[in-house]
């Protein structure tokens, strides 16, 4: 008895115990003073402490307790703090039933401090773990629950912190929906209607910042006026909502111009700054926002006191901001551009180097979001070039600049949210690249193109890159790379978006997905940092050298990089036999001379329709002519490349003509082009009327490559491609439901069939409702040739999403990627565009014929633009002639596309032998294009 009592008594002790910290708690939450705060978390912690393993209620003290310290983390930053509570709060989960009434409560605070610690590290995991545990909060709160508005406010902040970790868009929508929901369904007067409207505001500010509506601004302004007016004076969440009112108006500023909104701004943040009490972990970020908005007074106004007083205040933020801060590295920025200011107006030394200084230390921060890092680097680069041309640091500042780029572009993405996150560093490769060569480092000009180019098909590549070496030292180590590396490629090939319109279930099932994806290329990060600890392997699957690069070139001749920069222009020869790229200045070319060849030729296109109408009449044609007198006529863009692009190379490379009397077969050439010179035919430039007519084609059979190692690794691993089977595989598909018939393609492809029997090539045919999406599949693993004679639908926004239309379905890249096509070859894509690229993507290669590359074929045959129905099956049957009657010429019996290049360039001469001159015959030859060996 006396035990029993004894028991109760204690048990009474450890509730009052937990009772005063909750109380106390209650009044940290009235008054902001963080000694009570201290207090609570003490008085918490030590209830838990007293608690039974086997007491029911662990799980609600386990709870309070997490609360507080994450209260605690709120206020001092102190990491170990929020580890802590993450800790409590899952052991807290753990042991709670999976029917308690209380497990939404516990998912909510779960997520609150995952994300807590988001805000800390800006580790992608820790946003991962939020979302997941609140979106299962949402999902098990009935409608009409009085929680129900703060757990979607805390899921929809939640899921603003990670768009602005990743840029996805979908989450900044999704956010926006979220908080909107949680504002219609909460009761006016209600506390938590301060915090969502901030929330609310806060995520329309940020999706204002991406797509620059004017409804979104409108929108912030609303919500945190609205929020702003109904806080009372008192509120220690008050200084949090002017400081983000503040931001507002500044980016109101921005995008108007309008002084008053300016003066708003600094007068807002001034007073959340006096209102943030001292010792505050957010302080640093309100001095470094108010900073901000005195630097654009002074760049509107040019009053030097506006900069010295962001000096002073970034200095101060740079004073009480902790080393190891992520947004330690936006203050330093600022105060770089803030120096660098101050030096335009001052003519001051100190002042640059302080400027230059600051951007470094931002720049090669280890920690901070990778988009603030890379904006960082680039004004860091930017200013030495500007200032020192020639300094030391120029190569450092580019290199870590490409090197955050593909960190921002991760494995842990899906493909279609890496190329978004690519659009905004379009252009930053060649840049980098134009820098190179005005320090004569070529080396280095093809290294940063190399790694800041077609990153998505890389990376690709790379998760399918043989382990043969690795696997003679380690067999366990390069098996479990290459699973996790499919797995990977699965993951980003195949995982869905997440959009507004999904039930929450498939949310939570996606979000399970994206998780299992972060935790496979975390997996795959770790195991190939123990292969590179493995002597011989320190730079195993890392972004290779010039050196490298240089090791496997084809023998049959170069590969030119031409690289287009608004400030320079240059091709970068690699020659095999030799150490280092020839590097050859195109100083008659320009970015401005790219864009106008594009746009006449754009304009040629769109005026015809090469499916419906063939050639004219023979006879010549007088060239268009611009308003100015200006000549607009294909044949000029093909003669301006040929003369200032083209020819110039050649001749630095000694190529000469062939003599076709005698039936020379040219040597080969890859050309690989960057920017705007992507969507211009190469291959085709040449002067074609006049007396002194000549073109490549006198000179070389070109081919393209996207990236030189799309190139070098097929020379590399030659050996290792299954040759046991081969042949021809042909489909056609005339017409298919909502597009224009194609007449014409079956009659190509029963020609090229026909041959194919009669050479004694192993081909298969099959036409229109005849073939499947998965026969089709099935064929191109038991073929090493195919050809696609059919309508092909390119989704530059989404480039998995390229298909080939079939009767039956459509057949999409991303499916073809997917399959194991052991013995891929050569693949004829007589379709139109197959090789056009997107323009804010003009350096990823977004089309289906480096898609077939990247899924496994040695060499492609696309167009880059419609091709007419004659026209393709001219084209088709003589290159197949070709190759049908050189099947013996490298010791192979069966049929392969070895000669493919020849093929086709021998085709489309024989075309532009029987045509004019006219423009509608250049442009009825000119769109067929050869990838790969």
């Amino acid at each position: 008895m006396n035990h029993q009592m004894d028991a109760d008594s204690d048990s009474a002790l450890v509730a009052q115990i937990h009772d005063q910290g909750l109380q106390l708690l209650e009044s940290f939450d009235s008054t902001g003073d963080l000694s009570v705060l201290t207090n609570a978390t003490l008085m918490l912690q030590k209830a838990v402490d007293l608690t039974p393993p086997d007491h029911p209620d662990l799980s609600s003290r386990l709870r309070d307790l997490g609360i507080s310290l994450s209260r605690s983390f709120q206020q001092t930053g102190e990491l170990s703090t929020i580890d802590k509570a993450i800790a409590v709060q899952q052991k807290a989960l753990d042991i709670t039933p999976r029917d308690h009434p209380d497990l939404p409560v516990l998912l909510n605070n779960l997520g609150i401090s995952f994300s807590c610690r988001f805000e800390r590290t800006t580790e992608y995991s820790d946003i991962a773990g939020a979302i997941s545990s609140l979106q299962r909060a949402v999902h098990m709160t009935p409608d009409g629950q009085p929680n129900l508005p703060i757990l979607h406010n805390t899921l929809g902040l939640s899921l603003l912190h990670r768009y602005e970790r990743t840029g996805d868009l979908s989450d900044i929508t999704e956010a926006i929906s979220v908080l909107q929901r949680a504002v219609e369904i909460t009761p006016q007067g209600h506390p938590v209607l301060l915090n969502q409207l901030n929330n609310l505001g806060l995520s329309f500010l940020r999706r204002f910042e991406r797509t620059k509506e004017l409804s979104d601004i409108s929108d912030a302004l609303s919500a945190l006026q609205k929020a702003v007016e109904i806080t009372p004076q008192s509120h220690p969440e008050l200084p949090s909502r002017l400081s983000n009112l503040g931001i507002v108006y500044l980016r109101r500023f921005d995008r108007e111009n309008e002084l008053s909104d300016l003066a708003d701004a600094i007068s807002v943040q001034q007073r959340a700054v006096e209102l943030t009490p001292q010792g505050h972990s957010i302080l640093p970020v309100r001095l470094t926002n108010l900073a901000g908005s005195f630097i654009r007074r002074f760049e509107k106004t040019g009053e030097v006191l506006n900069i010295d007083e962001a000096i002073v205040v970034l200095q101060r933020a740079m004073n009480l901001i902790p080393q190891g801060h992520p947004k330690l590295p936006l203050t330093l920025m600022s105060l770089g551009a803030s120096f660098h200011h101050r030096f335009t107006s001052s003519g001051e030394n100190e002042d640059l180097e302080s400027s230059l200084s600051f951007y470094k230390a931002a720049a090669t921060s280890d920690v901070g979001l990778p988009q603030t890092l890379f904006i960082a680097t680039k004004h860091w680069a930017a200013r030495l070039f500007k200032y020192y041309p020639q300094s030391t640091e120029i190569i450092p500042a580019l290199d870590r600049t490409l090197g955050l780029v593909s960190l921002m572009a991760g494995l842990e993405k899906t493909v279609r949210g890496r190329h978004s996150q690519l659009e905004t560093t379009s252009g930053l490769a060649p840049r980098a690249a134009a820098g190179a060569c005005e320090l004569d480092r070529a080396d280095k000009a093809v290294e940063w193109l190399e790694q800041g180019r077609c990153l998505v098909w890389s990376q690709l590549n790379e998760l399918r890159t043989p382990l043969e070496d690795l696997r003679i030292h380690d067999p366990h180590l390069a098996q479990s790379i290459e699973e996790a590396s499919r797995a990977l490629e699965h993951a980003g090939t195949s995982r869905q978006q997440s959009h507004v319109g999904m039930s929450l279930s498939q949310k939570i099932t996606l979000e399970d997905e994206a998780r299992a994806h972060l935790d496979l290329a975390r997996r795959r990060d770790e195991l190939l940092q123990r292969a590179r600890a493995i002597t011989g392997f320190e730079s195993f699957l890392m972004p290779p050298p010039c050196s490298t690069l240089m090791e496997h070139l084809p023998e049959a001749g170069p590969i030119i990089v031409i690289n287009i920069d608004e400030n320079r222009c240059d091709a970068l020869a690699l020659l095999a036999g030799l150490d280092e790229p020839i590097h050859i200045p195109l100083p008659n070319f320009s970015i401005e001379k790219a864009n106008t060849y594009r746009t006449i030729l754009d304009t040629k296109l769109r005026g015809h329709s090469l499916r419906s109408r063939e050639v004219e009449p023979r006879g010549v044609t007088p060239a268009p002519v611009g308003k100015r007198g200006e000549d607009l006529s294909v044949h000029r863009v093909l003669r301006c490349l040929f003369e200032e692009v083209v020819k110039p190379i050649l001749d630095t490379l000694g190529f000469s003509k062939v003599d076709r009397s005698a039936a020379e077969v040219p040597p080969r050439l890859w050309w690989c082009p960057t920017g705007a010179l992507s969507f211009l035919p190469l291959h085709a430039a040449g002067i074609y009327r006049g007396p002194n007519q000549e073109s490549v084609n006198d000179y070389a059979v070109s081919s393209y490559t996207p990236t030189i190692t799309a190139l070098t690794d097929r020379v590399k691993n030659n050996h290792l491609i299954d040759s046991t089977a081969s042949g021809l595989f042909l489909t056609s598909h005339p017409s298919v439901s909502n597009a224009p018939a194609i007449p014409g393609t079956t009659r190509e492809v029963r020609s090229i069939y026909e041959r194919a029997k009669e050479s004694g090539v192993d081909a298969l045919k099959l036409e229109g409702d005849d073939m499947t999406v998965a026969q089709c599949l099935e064929h191109m693993q038991a073929f090493s040739c195919i050809h696609l004679a059919c309508h092909g639908s390119q989704n530059a926004a989404e480039p998995l999403k390229s298909r080939f239309l079939f009767h039956n379905g459509s057949l999409e890249l991303g499916t073809i990627l997917k399959s194991n096509l052991k013995h891929a070859d050569l693949a004829f894509l007589s379709a139109c565009q197959t090789s056009t690229g997107k323009e804010t993507l003009s350096d990823e290669a977004v089309h289906l014929a480096a898609g077939m590359l990247a899924a496994g074929y040695r060499r492609v045959v696309g167009t880059m633009w419609s091709i007419g129905d004659k026209a393709g099956q001219d084209v088709a049957t003589s290159f197949y002639e070709y190759l049908f009657t050189r099947r013996g010429d490298n010791d192979i019996a069966d049929f392969d596309g070895t000669h493919s290049a020849v093929a086709l360039h021998h085709a489309t001469q024989a075309l532009r032998i029987s045509l004019d001159d006219s423009e509608r015959s250049l442009l009825t030859w000119i769109p067929f294009v050869h990838f790969g060996l």
